[in-house]
């Protein structure tokens, strides 16, 4: 995991535990084939794909409440 793409992830995702939750949860989609969000001219782990979607806006969360 490339430490430049994890610094800028957590200016997206500041809270340690739900950027953990969301990079490992879109890492285990791409493992199972799903197709990146973003281009690369490089080879990246799935890892790293999945900062570089959380940096790029293209996967986000929702926090849900209890009513």
């Amino acid at each position: 995991m490339r430490d430049e793409y994890l610094r800028e992830a957590k200016k997206v995702i500041s809270d340690p535990n739900i950027l953990i939750n969301v990079v490992s949860r879109r890492v285990k989609q791409l493992r199972r084939g799903h197709r990146p969000l973003v281009e690369s001219l490089e080879k990246l782990n799935p890892e790293d794909i999945a900062l570089r979607e959380v940096i790029e806006g293209k996967i986000s969360f929702e926090l849900q409440t209890e009513s």
